[in-house]
């Protein structure tokens, strides 16, 4: 688990999303997708769902967004990581080179473009990996971070696919830079804990290669299984270990209490999943988490942490001198959290994405623009 952060500040110098309309949960149910009673369990009231839009495309026009608010050019980009949990639309392909393109063009050649496949801990991830590449004294000042996915039959069930959190579609991102920002970078904190890795895997064999994309996706099932051979306790210890050993752990290492932070952004769960995880073992006010948000949008894959972060800001929720967690946790399992100090509180509002190349339409070369119900942040 790393502490302080040591060398050149880092900073925060502009994030976005960019999410399709949100459908009610009362539609979901009347569709069939969910039961009333399952769907109330949850706590979310709706879920964003795109129409047309892929993962990639979505990445790339929040990518746009956070790059025009952080005022950061494409040279001074010298790193793109793209995080994602699902599909990402073709095979053998780079999806973090797409957006690279669709976001900065085609003439930074100096920035490598890579993906970041740790689950709902991709974009916390990418954030500690893009960290430690500023530090390491390259040439260009920035990096930019990206998560997008989209969850959709016939192998996804965004609604019951995982029990307890609702899957949304949508694209997020954040620059993180050398060179100034709205919100400087105190520290960084991560565990892994690999013995949790089969909860998501279950009992089933590897499959041959090319026999997957038929399957559904089941959570609830790997689970079972894995808990019947591990233990509930078992778990349940170690999931709760390694959370506490990056939040509160990180929090101590700056002299911190839960008491002196103004905001958690915490990952996009169903409300039970969110009081047994964060706010009753730590004592969080959910009112002072993004959960009040979140509820409305669902778990975005990796992209939870930049999504939340914009919507504080562009609903002007946080304000110079706050501290503000993020808080992050994927399969595996893995858990990161990130403690911000926010300088400035800049006038972005939650509408300020705009019709862009005619690439802003769902697939390439095709409509031109987001189009009316489309929400940057929020």
């Amino acid at each position: 688990m790393d502490g302080y952060e040591t060398g050149a500040p880092l900073f925060v110098a502009g994030c976005a999303s960019w999410l399709p309309p949100a459908v009610p949960a009362e539609q979901a149910v009347a569709a069939g997708e969910v039961t009333a009673r399952d769907a109330a369990r949850t706590g979310v009231t709706s879920v964003t769902v795109s129409t047309g839009h892929s993962a990639p495309e979505m990445a790339s026009l929040a990518a746009r967004i956070a790059l025009r608010r952080a005022d950061c050019p494409p040279r001074e980009i010298g790193l793109v990581l793209h995080a994602s949990l699902y599909d990402q639309g073709h095979d053998l392909w780079a999806p973090a080179s797409y957006v690279q393109r669709r976001a900065l063009g085609e003439l930074p050649e100096h920035a490598p473009a890579m993906e970041v496949r740790q689950v709902s801990n991709g974009g916390m991830a990418s954030l500690d990996l893009a960290a430690a590449y500023l530090r390491a004294g390259t040439d260009r000042p920035a990096a930019l971070l990206t998560s997008g996915d989209v969850f959709c039959p016939p192998g996804f069930r965004r609604w019951t696919s995982d029990p307890g959190t609702v899957y949304a579609d949508g694209g997020a991102a954040l620059v993180l830079s050398r060179e100034g920002g709205f919100a400087r970078l105190l520290g960084r904190f991560a565990a892994s804990e690999p013995r949790l890795e089969g909860m998501h895997r279950g009992d089933a064999p590897f499959p041959p290669a090319g026999s997957a994309p038929g399957r559904v996706v089941d959570l609830d099932r790997c689970k079972r299984e894995f808990l019947a051979a591990t233990g509930r306790a078992a778990a349940v210890a170690r999931v709760g270990g390694g959370q506490r050993r990056t939040l509160a752990g990180g929090l101590a290492a700056l002299g911190l209490e839960v008491g002196d932070v103004a905001r958690f952004v915490l990952p996009h769960l169903g409300g039970r999943r969110l009081a047994a995880t964060y706010f009753q073992p730590f004592g969080i006010d959910p009112e002072r988490s993004t959960w009040p948000w979140s509820r409305s949008v669902g778990h975005l894959g990796g992209g939870d942490q930049f999504a939340g972060l914009a919507h504080l800001v562009e609903t002007k929720q946080v304000a110079p001198g706050d501290r503000v967690v993020l808080v992050g946790v994927g399969a595996g399992f893995s858990w990161s959290c990130a403690v911000l100090e926010v300088l400035a509180c800049p006038d972005w509002a939650a509408s300020d994405t705009w019709a862009d190349d005619p690439e802003d339409g769902p697939g390439d070369d095709a409509g031109d623009g987001p189009g009316a119900g489309v929400r940057a942040g929020g």
